[in-house]
């Protein structure tokens, strides 16, 4: 009896969730699920949902004249929540990575912080091609994506490791690094602070998508693929009528298009 019991409760969630994917999009109201912890891109704000993401996400509702709504969800089991139809899709810095791909489908990316070189004011370093950095000594961060950026697209670069980029900016100033490699993000503030006077910004690095993940994207169920086309086709209408650098430029200095 129990066992026929718990049978026709996984037939229901069978039954509910092939119902909720046939049912038009525009009929149903879209969850997506945020963290809410992670300002600019996502935080709370009189316990309700702001930043970047949720600024996009109302947008690119809007224009794919979808009823949307933001939950918030701790990131632990953020995916398996989406999977276990908690929420309809995730928009909270998630990038797009072979093993999720294996998991969840996603939109297009919707951002993409670029990896930045910083040097003092003072130096002559006059760009971030490989020929400039060449011979000089590059501060950055350990076991990340931008080590091997280095490594593979500045090899005549000398690398000094950090365990924090705070401590190799700390060198830069201190005049023990001709530049420093990072997210362009974290290096922006650095430079808006008293410290970072000392520096300017010299350039972006190329983007490689061999080492840097394409960006962050909304993850969705693989089967809600009306959902992923909806979402897509409004990302490039918000880039084409300027409506995402207008959100953009309330959260950040640069572009931030993938």
């Amino acid at each position: 009896m129990f066992k026929k019991a718990v049978i026709g409760f996984i037939l229901l969630l069978v039954a509910a969730a092939a119902s909720a994917q046939e049912t038009p999009i525009a009929a149903r109201t879209i969850r997506i699920a945020t963290e809410g912890a992670f300002p600019p891109f996502n935080y709370l704000e009189n316990n309700e949902p702001q930043g970047f993401e949720v600024d996009l996400g109302k947008a690119l509702c809007e224009a794919a004249r979808l009823t949307c709504i933001f939950v918030v969800h701790e990131w632990d089991g953020m995916i398996r929540g989406l999977l276990r139809q908690e929420y309809d899709a995730i928009m909270a810095s998630l990038f797009i990575t072979e093993k999720r791909k294996a998991r969840i489908a996603f939109s297009k990316p919707y951002y993409r912080i670029p990896a930045s070189f910083i040097a003092r004011k003072d130096g002559d370093i006059a760009d971030s091609r490989p020929a400039s950095v060449s011979g000089k000594l590059v501060g950055v961060v350990a076991d990340s994506e931008h080590v091997r950026l280095l490594e593979e697209r500045y090899p005549d670069a000398i690398i000094k490791d950090y365990s924090k980029l705070e401590e190799a900016t700390l060198d830069l100033l201190a005049e023990r690094l001709d530049l420093v490699i990072g997210d362009k993000l974290a290096l922006t503030r650095f430079l808006e602070t008293r410290e970072g006077a000392c520096c300017r910004l010299v350039g972006d690095a190329p983007f490689d998508p061999e080492i840097s993940s394409p960006g962050a994207a909304i993850g969705l169920r693989r089967e809600d693929a009306a959902l992923k086309e909806a979402f897509d086709r409004a990302l490039d209408a918000l880039i084409a009528d300027g409506t995402y650098d207008r959100i953009r430029a309330k959260y950040f200095p640069f572009d931030t298009k993938a």
